[in-house]
């Protein structure tokens, strides 16, 4: 089956990543179409979708002028597509040319397959944590959180497909079919956890989550997170205590919800100073 696969690409001051992010998906194999949701880029992010798309009409784009979160802009641009596949791939991820087809393929030799990632690692090759995580439980989320790799899974690669309770959002390969039977992402969330949520909703469907351990693809991490990293600190913790209230609260008595609420949030003031700082010595 050629051309199975629709994209789409949520973008945020992403003018760094855009151009190779998109050039390498409309040149990789069976793509049917690619839509960018653009989250209020103010700045040249748009200008260089509008001149792509112009090249080829399989990129569509959509410019919101506000931002209304991760969740809600993939719900956006899957809203557009009607290929029997779904890639959601962050801007600054680095495709070649066959990943997600041999993603399509791999996740057709598994009957229960649901949701696949793929091995992402760094500019100089390092594995990304987040690529395979278990979920967070409620002992793990006040321990770990902020710290990468806190419910991390190590790789096992003599799998070709490792089942993981989740995969990191930055790409995502799905039958469109699911993704409209689960109603897509939870638009409650902002930006983080949303991917987690997902991961877990699939896996309560009846269906497996897998990481690729041999599919590799390059990404390069926090590009437009560097303008704001002490409202994105924000929305991590805000995306952790959704997370914990709809799959760990109810499980949960009041003392111990109201504990995580109030550890959760003096985390935050420990934790956005440090990613303010760490941002400032970004080179610009």
């Amino acid at each position: 089956m050629t051309a199975a696969i629709g994209v789409v690409v949520v973008s945020h001051y992403s003018e760094e990543t855009i151009e190779d992010c998109l050039q390498r998906l409309l040149a990789a194999e069976d793509v049917a179409a690619v839509v960018v949701v653009d989250n209020g880029s103010g700045d040249d992010t748009l200008p260089i979708v509008r001149r792509l798309a112009s090249r080829d009409a399989r990129l569509r784009f959509i410019a919101n002028p506000h931002n209304p979160g991760f969740a809600a802009a993939c719900n956006q641009g899957a809203a557009q597509l009607d290929a029997p596949w779904l890639a959601f791939v962050n801007p600054d991820l680095l495709v070649t040319p066959d990943t997600l087809a041999r993603l399509r393929r791999l996740a057709e030799t598994v009957p229960n397959a649901g949701l696949l990632g793929a091995d992402l690692v760094d500019e100089d090759g390092r594995r990304d944590l987040s690529a395979r995580r278990r979920d967070p439980a409620l002992r793990t989320m006040l321990a770990g959180l902020g710290r990468r790799g806190s419910v991390a899974v190590p790789a096992n690669d003599a799998l070709d497909l490792q089942p993981v309770d989740a995969v990191s959002g930055a790409l995502m390969l799905l039958p469109r079919g699911l993704f409209l039977q689960l109603h897509g992402f939870d638009e409650g969330y902002r930006l983080h956890a949303e991917d987690l949520d997902l991961c877990r909703r699939v896996r309560q469907a009846g269906h497996g989550v897998f990481v690729a351990n041999h599919v590799r693809v390059v990404h390069i991490r926090g590009v437009s997170s560097r303008r704001r990293p002490v409202w994105v600190e924000w929305q991590k913790h805000r995306g952790m205590w959704r997370y914990f209230g709809k799959f760990e609260g109810a499980g949960a008595g009041v003392i111990a919800r109201t504990f995580v609420f109030a550890a959760l949030w003096a985390h935050f003031l420990l934790a956005a100073p440090r990613a303010w700082l760490a941002a400032r010595r970004q080179p610009c």
